[in-house]
């Protein structure tokens, strides 16, 4: 008899709500206050190459190398626009730090249709709700301004934790929170390998969301991939009787 169903975690980024424009677009806009006038599209390759770099170099935002989030991402701006031949480091400074702050307000984000009343829908059935994401800081502010934050009881997000997705460590970290068996939570992402088979791999119930038919594995049964998250309630019924 299988363990019934009591907690859901959530994936954030591309899962429940998304970046309204494009990084090259939201960079320049930014830059144009201060005088710059830049291809969003020479932006967004430079900022691409930036983000690779300082992904590698300082996995996790650095929390390792005694970095946060903040100085990562100021980090990666600088060297964004560093290639775009921006050079005054007073200007670089002053780009970076208004872009890790104005990433916070709601006019960035685009909740997607299906995720409110999703989330209804599970508190409607019983269920408790955590996130679990690799992100900064930040995302509690920004799921609030986006009137998300209320439907969940924790947050761990991988700048917080000290570790990120896919490694199970962090979904460890989630189940003490829950304080239920893993068999006893499910988890809802868009991430092949950090949602669904980290998930998995510590035996909660993984969830692929699949909103444009991208994924082909097929290791990932047609039970388990969702095409919206209106389809989750009634797949979550099911394992909570």
């Amino acid at each position: 008899m299988q363990a019934p169903l009591r907690w859901v975690l959530w994936d954030v980024k591309d899962t429940l709500l998304k970046v309204r424009a494009s990084v090259g677009e939201q960079y320049c806009k930014e830059a144009e206050r201060v005088g710059l006038n830049l291809s969003p599209v020479e932006v967004e390759a430079a900022f691409r190459q930036a983000y690779r770099h300082h992904s590698s170099r300082h996995p996790n935002y650095g929390v390792t190398h005694g970095l946060d989030g903040q100085s990562w991402w100021m980090g990666v701006v600088r060297d964004t626009f560093s290639q775009c031949r921006v050079q005054d480091p007073a200007l670089l400074n002053t780009v970076a730090h208004n872009l890790y702050h104005n990433f916070c307000n709601a006019e960035n984000w685009e909740v997607f249709s299906d995720s409110k009343k999703t989330l209804e829908c599970c508190s409607f059935l019983g269920l408790k709700l955590g996130v679990v994401s690799n992100f900064d800081s930040r995302l509690e502010k920004i799921l609030h301004v986006c009137g998300l934050r209320s439907h969940f009881s924790f947050l761990i997000t991988s700048e917080e934790a000290g570790i990120a997705k896919p490694s199970p460590a962090i979904f460890d970290q989630a189940l003490q929170r829950c304080g239920v068996p893993a068999a006893s939570v499910a988890h809802i992402g868009d991430h092949y390998v950090n949602d669904y088979l980290a998930s998995r791999s510590v035996g909660i119930h993984g969830f692929l969301l699949d909103r444009h038919n991208k994924h082909n594995q097929p290791d990932v049964p047609r039970e388990h991939r969702l095409s919206s998250l209106e389809e989750l309630p009634s797949q979550l019924q099911l394992r909570i009787d």
